[in-house]
């Protein structure tokens, strides 16, 4: 009895964390009109109960079309986040893959000063430092170009923190064997540190994908004169209500880069998520 008490929480809790997913994919597959008879009363704020049906009574591929054929401004943003995102990550791991080495494995004066230092940046949310990283930027002549989203975020602290967890648990009488052989600190770091730390890089590219690949303020701030450079994340603003299928569409088309490598890299995640210590 307790048992299936316990299996039909679960299924009720699952249907609320899966309804909104499934009302976006069955959406994209709906006409405009049809989309109006469920959610009309609520997109024309009159009176009237919205609903929805669990499979479209007219699935139509319209929407896919309007979208993926028939709107240039879609794929210009959709190439503005590539744009943004690719350097961001690749900065991420050339500064943050050797920072982390360095507070992980080596002994300096001012390290934990210096690391107390990367996670205060690090816990600070971005409306924090938006005033100051601004008058930078404007300072560095980059405001309203790609460079003011990629830049800051190439020396983020949270891809530093992240790292110097998985390097810490490498056994130092491993890196001493090595020492002892004649390998160089390079070489430690390229041949053992590096492929040894790769289920916390593919984390930190994982995370970060999904952190950049869905980032709304900052491009709101320094791209706020230049919307022709604006990411896919902030597509949606613009699209009205008379086009609410395209907005699903849109909104699938975003999820999928995501979620197929959230799925691809579930392991590492997880490993990176307790690593990080970051709860749910």
């Amino acid at each position: 009895m307790k048992r299936g008490l316990k299996t039909l929480l679960l299924f009720g809790l699952a249907f609320f964390v899966w309804a909104p997913l499934w009302m976006m994919v069955t959406g994209s597959f709906m006409g405009k009109d049809e989309i109006y008879e469920f959610v009309g009363p609520v997109l024309e704020q009159r009176e009237g109960m919205a609903g929805w049906s669990l499979l479209p009574k007219y699935p139509t591929l319209r929407a896919y079309i309007e979208l993926l054929i028939d709107s240039p401004k879609f794929f210009a943003m959709f190439w503005n986040t590539c744009y943004q995102v690719a350097p961001i990550l690749i900065g991420q791991i050339c500064i943050a893959v050797p920072a982390a080495w360095a507070f992980a494995r080596y002994r300096f004066k001012g390290k934990k000063a210096l690391f107390l230092l990367y996670i205060t940046l690090m816990v600070l949310p971005f409306q924090v430092t938006m005033v100051s990283s601004y008058l930078v930027l404007l300072k560095l002549d980059i405001i309203d170009t790609h460079l003011s989203i990629i830049l800051p975020n190439i020396f983020s602290a949270f891809p530093v923190f992240i790292l110097t967890k998985f390097f810490r648990v490498i056994p130092e009488s491993l890196l001493e064997a090595a020492r002892l052989d004649g390998a160089s600190e390079g070489y430690i770091f390229l041949s053992l540190g590096v492929p040894m730390g790769a289920p916390g890089i593919f984390s930190v590219v994982i995370l970060g994908f999904i952190e950049y690949w869905n980032s709304i303020e900052q491009p709101l701030t320094f791209l706020a004169k230049r919307k022709d450079l604006w990411p896919l994340s902030l597509y949606l603003q613009g699209i009205t209500t008379d086009r609410t299928s395209v907005a699903f569409v849109a909104s699938a088309v975003m999820l999928a880069p995501a979620l197929l490598l959230f799925l691809g890299g579930q392991k590492y995640l997880e490993q990176g998520i307790a690593a990080s210590g970051i709860k749910g």
